[in-house]
């Protein structure tokens, strides 16, 4: 009996011991958009089954949209640097005047396409951004589709109509931009948009068409302005998939390993697929 008592003891502690080693890494990854944006399912989603099954289950990512985790989108930056969360995805234009080198992607009429502009984006950071990005391990600088105008009930199809418009802006660059064209602009982070529509705050606001289903932008716009150009938009934004330092740091080098060969133009290259798809359904 006693044997056998000891010999479950022992097989119970090798299975323990098993599971310990297999979720060896917890990665929580908080986001501002909702678990059904294409950044979620495209990138997201991808990418956490990617890592997972690389590293035999030692990696553990765990997803958190819609500020699940707390806090407020200008947040999310400082919340992977201080280690509050793991990883979050963000837009570095919501903290205005602190990533004044990325902001030149955001001028007005400057950018190309997503995809081109996330390339540029790869070579930029690698040159330039190593300063501003210091305090955390970035894993994927990138720029979503082209701005487009969405606006309530008086269509923009010309510069004057603008006037008088207040005008959702994402970053100081476009709001600096839309008020020199006309608009008054009203800075705010995207998940607001909806709400300040409804409520009247805004008239219309500048958001790229992948985020537009997510946010059920359709239910409280009527019309929406593209530009004739290749990429069909007025500007873009600077988004960071950014990772704590000291957690990337304290990674055994075999799952720094998994984790640097898909970051960078790697997960570009899986945003640029999510793109394409989406430029079937909306032409961005």
């Amino acid at each position: 009996m006693k044997t056998t008592i000891f010999a479950g003891i022992a097989a119970l502690g090798a299975i323990i011991g098993t599971t310990v080693h297999a979720q060896e890494v917890t990665l929580r990854v908080h986001h501002f958009l909702s678990a059904d944006a294409p950044i979620q399912k495209g990138v997201l989603e991808p990418w956490e089954k990617t890592v997972e099954e690389q590293s035999g289950g030692r990696i553990d990512v765990q997803l958190f949209p819609s500020m699940q985790l707390g806090g407020k989108p200008p947040q999310l930056y400082d919340q992977a640097r201080d280690g509050v969360v793991d990883i979050s995805w963000t837009l570095l234009g919501y903290t205005p005047g602190r990533f004044p080198l990325s902001e030149v992607f955001e001028l007005p009429f400057m950018s190309g396409t997503a995809t081109q502009t996330t390339t540029a984006l790869q070579e930029f950071q690698a040159k330039y951004l190593g300063d501003e990005l210091k305090d955390v391990h970035p894993l994927l600088i990138h720029a979503p589709a082209a701005y487009k105008f969405h606006t309530k009930d008086k269509p923009v199809g010309k510069m004057a109509d603008l006037a008088g418009l207040k005008i959702r802006a994402p970053s100081r660059t476009m709001t600096d931009g839309l008020n020199a064209l006309g608009a008054t602009a009203v800075g705010m982070p995207v998940p607001e948009v909806p709400q300040a529509l409804t409520t009247g705050v805004i008239d219309g606001a500048v958001i790229p068409w992948e985020v537009f289903g997510s946010l059920r932008i359709e239910s409280v716009t009527r019309d929406h302005t593209e530009f004739g150009m290749e990429n069909g938009g007025l500007s873009t934004s600077v988004m960071a998939l950014v990772m704590n330092r000291a957690k990337y740091d304290a990674l055994p080098d075999d799952l720094k390993k998994i984790i640097d060969d898909n970051s960078g133009a790697a997960l570009a290259a899986l945003r640029s697929q999510v793109l394409q798809a989406l430029r079937h359904a909306h032409a961005i």
